[in-house]
């Protein structure tokens, strides 16, 4: 029998309070990153930001990847642009100050990579004259209110748009990572917190609901595989 997913859960991940060492969080870390290599799921985000560099084209950009961790994210998107001769910038904001040791460490030969240990709504990050915002798998750690805050404030200080790529809430997406775990995940973290994330995730009513509430921005919203969903924000201020 499928889970009942027609509301977003609430619980809170393990990850959210890890208490463990740096070494254990880059076990942990390593669980995730294997599963985005294995569902392609961080070239949702490079693609949709792709399109919004083809669409606004600039000498250079700054692109800030919000809820960063250790950055594996920015470095991939870093490989691709320097593949592309994109000349750009990237910023890691996460909260986790060990997650961004990590993120320090693995990006030594990226110089054109920097991190920031910053709560977003209570810091001033206008100053970074940010052209595009990314959040990968960190949407759905936050309740709905939050998630309108954030991208209300985001719209307010970047140049272009923002990139939300996140977990479609899908009952045949929990049952699938079952089994998903058992060869790909080793640690009992990230087992528990994948079907949590899962659970906390979308549906696209969800996120039509908050463009309501997010004004003078074009939103774009498409499922991709693996359930995933890219939200797309537009500023249209260049």
């Amino acid at each position: 029998m499928l889970k009942n997913l027609s509301q977003r859960n609430k619980d809170i991940e393990l990850m959210d309070n890890f208490k463990g060492s740096i070494s254990e969080l880059q076990v942990v870390l390593n669980d995730i990153n294997r599963v985005n290599r294995v569902l392609g799921g961080n070239s949702i985000t490079i693609n949709a930001v792709l399109r919004l560099v083809s669409k606004y084209p600039k000498k250079e950009y700054v692109i800030v990847d919000v809820g960063c961790a250790e950055g594996a994210m920015l470095r991939e998107m870093a490989l691709v642009f320097r593949r592309k001769g994109i000349k750009a910038k990237f910023v890691g904001v996460d909260f986790s100050k060990e997650a961004l040791i990590l993120g320090r460490e693995a990006s030594r030969g990226f110089t054109e990579i920097e991190f920031l240990e910053e709560d977003v709504l209570k810091t001033d990050l206008s100053y970074l004259n940010m052209d595009i915002v990314v959040s990968t798998l960190t949407y759905h750690h936050f309740t709905d209110d939050y998630i309108v805050k954030l991208s209300n404030h985001l719209v307010k200080i970047v140049g272009i748009g923002i990139v939300v790529n996140d977990l479609h809430r899908s009952s045949i997406a929990y049952s699938l990572f079952k089994l998903f775990r058992l060869i790909y995940i080793k640690t009992k973290t990230a087992k528990i917190d994948g079907l949590i994330s899962i659970s906390r995730g979308f549906l696209k009513s969800d996120i039509i609901k908050y463009t309501r509430k997010i004004s003078s921005v074009k939103h774009s919203i498409a499922w991709k595989w693996a359930f995933r969903y890219v939200w797309v924000m537009e500023v249209k201020r260049l």
